[in-house]
């Protein structure tokens, strides 16, 4: 709508990105030790998965970012 909402929107989502990828650093680390020494095609398909299912979470913390907008502001575009 305008800079306000944009910048509003970035730095929200922005926040919830790097306290996501924080957290999803464990789990991707202790799903690939087992595969360590595998196969380079093992570890590519693991990778994709991983990745995939990644991708898949950072999409949906979009939602949250959607839901503090309008929290926060009209249907204008002004703040609330």
């Amino acid at each position: 709508m305008n800079m306000d909402t944009w910048k509003f929107a970035n730095e929200n989502c922005g926040k919830r990105w790097w306290e996501i990828g924080w957290m999803m650093l464990i789990p991707t680390f202790v799903v690939q030790i087992p595969f360590y020494g595998k196969s380079d095609d093992s570890i590519g398909i693991l990778s994709l998965i991983l990745g995939g299912i990644e991708c898949c979470i950072l999409l949906i913390s979009i939602l949250p970012t959607e839901k503090a907008l309008k929290k926060t502001f009209d249907n204008d575009g002004i703040r609330k």
